[in-house]
């Protein structure tokens, strides 16, 4: 038992989600404390000194279009604590074997325009959206059937656009090149091409390109929390450090628990908590494939080919849609990729303060199986110099993290799953099971707000918001917006 006073609100683990969760429910009066087991704040969003001194890595997400978009961390006003957001010339760019490359830039016309035959195509596609997504974004980043839309003609533009199969967009576009760069949007939710929901993460990245960008916060991810952070002990929170809950026995007495946890880590936590029924629900809950991910020091710049990938914070690789769909099938047939579909991000393009002077940082992951435990550093090495000749030679130190040492730094990340889940079929929406109210549990006090539950996984708090704005209204009589509105 940690001490035994009585406080309004406990929440569990210090990621974005958990310290949204306090924020709000801290700006709300009440008096909440936080628990994390690491000895920082953080979860997936920490910066740290992986390969050698001065250089600062982000051993998980780095790149945040969704963090810029999210309403709650404008409601939040994060840049009172000193969260500024830097934006790469080009959001994502996408190299090809021939030297040339399609962009995801800010402007529709200088997308289209890198597509070739898919220019008038890609425009009719997004262009009725970009420049939308502050209306898209609290019916987008919501419990999916919680409420009327706020905008319900534009989510209609949105759901036409993205229940559309990745898997059919080689049939769509005549050209090569739209299919592959939109082939890798979708990737990034680890979803099958066959599935809407990818498409629909797709979508989403692309709108957010063409209205905010796709930035980085300067000084890495931690920058984010460590203003969640400061927001929830302004507001009269505690946080407190190197404390792992093994159960909830073990804390304070609380009205409510907010649990920034694994759906298994729910069920181990809360245990005698909650029904037999419902922890065997969560012990079976389903978790996707794997991430192997190289940190890089690197003495200069990645030497790509394509000139627009040196002007781009993230670079997406793979030869084409065909090599997309290959890479995605192997992992879910459990196998390993080869070559592998890369994602890669450059924090020192806009942020040369992350490395001494003349030094650059530089990530790159690939999708592998659940729990993967080889080595794939040559293969991804391999593919890297095929779009970037003579990038071993300005490889100063690596820094390789397996699926093992991803769970190992955040207990969230099972198997190495950075989506805390399984995204195939709908099970990014209907996480971590289908239910009108997926951060409650039978117990009353008990709430789940990990990226296990809607609007899933990604840096922009919403889940946390909305598991917060459920506990205020059923244990505190308090009722908040489904969607955050902004507080000057």
């Amino acid at each position: 038992m940690v001490g035994s006073d009585v406080t309004d609100a406990v929440v569990v683990g210090a990621g974005p989600n958990g310290l949204t969760a306090a924020a709000v429910l801290a700006r709300a009066g009440l008096a909440v404390r936080v628990y994390e087991a690491a000895d920082t704040v953080g979860g997936g969003a920490r910066t740290r000194e992986l390969t050698e001194p001065g250089f600062r890595h982000d051993p998980c997400s780095a790149v945040h279009p969704l963090g810029i978009g999210s309403p709650v961390f404008e409601a939040l006003d994060l840049g009172r604590h000193g969260l500024e957001w830097l934006q790469p010339e080009i959001p994502m760019a996408h190299p090809f074997p021939d030297g040339t490359a399609a962009v995801l830039a800010r402007s529709v016309e200088e997308t289209a325009a890198s597509l070739g035959p898919d220019a008038r195509a890609y425009r009719r596609l997004i262009g009725p959206l970009a420049g939308r997504w502050d209306e898209l974004a609290g019916d987008v980043l919501r419990t999916p059937w919680a409420a009327w839309p706020e905008h319900p003609l534009r989510l209609g533009q949105f759901g036409l656009r993205a229940g559309i199969p990745a898997a059919l967009l080689d049939r769509i576009f005549r050209g090569e090149k739209a299919p592959a760069i939109l082939a890798g949007l979708t990737a990034h939710s680890m979803a099958p091409l066959t599935s809407p929901v990818g498409t629909a993460i797709a979508t989403v990245f692309a709108v957010t390109a063409h209205s905010s960008g796709w930035p980085m916060p300067r000084g890495g991810s931690q920058s984010i929390v460590d203003a969640l952070a400061a927001d929830v002990v302004e507001h009269g929170g505690e946080i407190v450090l190197g404390h792992e809950v093994r159960s909830l026995a073990e804390l304070p007495t609380a009205r409510a628990y907010v649990l920034d946890v694994s759906p298994t880590a729910l069920a181990r936590i809360a245990d005698g908590r909650l029904p037999a029924r419902f922890r065997s629900r969560l012990e079976r809950y389903r978790y996707g494939p794997g991430v192997y991910k190289i940190d890089y020091a690197l003495t200069e710049p990645v030497p790509w080919t394509a000139e627009q990938c040196r002007r781009a914070g993230t670079v997406h690789l793979a030869p084409t849609f065909g090599a997309v769909r290959s890479a995605l099938s192997a992992v879910r047939a459990g196998r390993v990729p080869d070559p592998p579909f890369l994602i890669t991000a450059q924090p020192t393009l806009v942020d040369p303060s992350r490395a001494p002077a003349g030094g650059h940082t530089f990530w790159v992951y690939a999708h592998v199986p659940h729990g993967f435990d080889g080595d794939l550093t040559e293969a991804i090495e391999r593919q890297l110099e095929r779009f970037a000749p003579g990038f071993r030679d300005v490889v100063r130190a690596r820094h390789v993290t397996r699926p093992a040492d991803l769970e190992a730094g955040n207990a969230n990340y099972v198997g190495g799953d950075i989506a805390c889940g399984s995204a195939a079929g709908l099970r990014l929406v209907a996480r971590p099971h289908a239910s009108w109210t997926p951060y409650a549990t039978p117990d009353p006090t008990v709430y789940l707000c990990s990226s296990a539950t809607p609007p899933g996984p990604g840096v922009h708090g919403m889940c946390g918001y909305h598991a917060a704005r459920v506990a205020l209204q059923r244990r505190f009589g308090t009722r908040i917006p489904v969607v955050p509105t902004h507080r000057s």
